[in-house]
């Protein structure tokens, strides 16, 4: 579904990203994992073509996609779910949620989408006309995700959804990201610094450090190396 190949990426000329190379298939969850500042938010931006390859492509379904405008990579099915859930505030949840759908035209279509979301969101429903900014840290998280659904991607992208989330709904949150893959059959690319949760919901994972794929493979797998036990795990 998803093939990144031998991607270079710079900030200002200052390289990110050393010829990462991997893939997502349809129905996974797909899990890259790393430290704050192994590049993994740059990945996601750079499917999302928010930012440039200095090399290397990026197809979705057999298409090149990485000079598209990114408004076009949302048309061909892939939302992205930012790090700091980036939630407009001052608007309530269905108005952000509203915006989330800015691509699909038909009004039908975009009410179809709500009932849906409030039924896999129930306190989302409960919370239409609160304003985002009010909302707790895991209902933040909640609608950051649900806004990207609006568009019925094929491809959820989600960076850091435990970021700023008490410990205790965080299983919570990882718990729906199984359920969105395992009930709603959607492909999930998950980049994350909560090792453990990020391995243990994930059909394949990747290992980033500084800008490199260091390792790869199925998360049981992985968690059993001492790279994972003693660089991510403290064991």
């Amino acid at each position: 579904m998803l093939r990144v190949e031998r991607i270079k990426v710079s900030y200002d000329e200052v390289p990110a990203l050393h010829e990462v190379s991997f893939q997502v298939e349809p129905g996974q969850i797909v899990s890259i994992v790393g430290a704050n500042g192994a590049g993994k938010s740059t990945i996601l931006k750079s499917i999302s073509s928010v930012l440039r390859l200095d090399e290397g492509s990026i197809s979705f379904e057999d298409q090149r996609i990485d000079q598209m405008p990114p408004h076009k990579v949302v048309d061909m099915g892939i939302a992205h779910v930012p790090e700091g859930r980036r939630l407009f505030a001052r608007l309530t949840v269905t108005q952000n949620l509203t915006l989330g759908a800015y691509t699909r035209k038909s009004p039908e279509h975009r009410e179809a989408t709500l009932k849906t979301i409030f039924k896999l969101f129930p306190v989302l429903e409960q919370r239409q006309q609160q304003r985002a900014g009010t909302l707790s840290g895991g209902e933040q998280q909640m609608l950051a995700i649900a806004r990207g659904l609006m568009s019925k991607p094929k491809l959820l992208m989600l960076d850091e959804p435990s970021m700023g989330i008490m410990p205790k709904l965080i299983t919570e949150i990882f718990e729906m990201i199984q359920r969105l893959n395992q009930e709603e059959k959607l492909t999930i690319l998950l980049v994350e610094q909560n090792v453990q949760e990020a391995l243990e919901v994930a059909h394949y994972a990747y290992i980033l450090q500084t800008g490199r794929v260091m390792m790869e493979g199925k998360p049981a797998e992985l968690l059993q190396t001492d790279m994972i036990r003693k660089a991510y795990l403290g064991l």
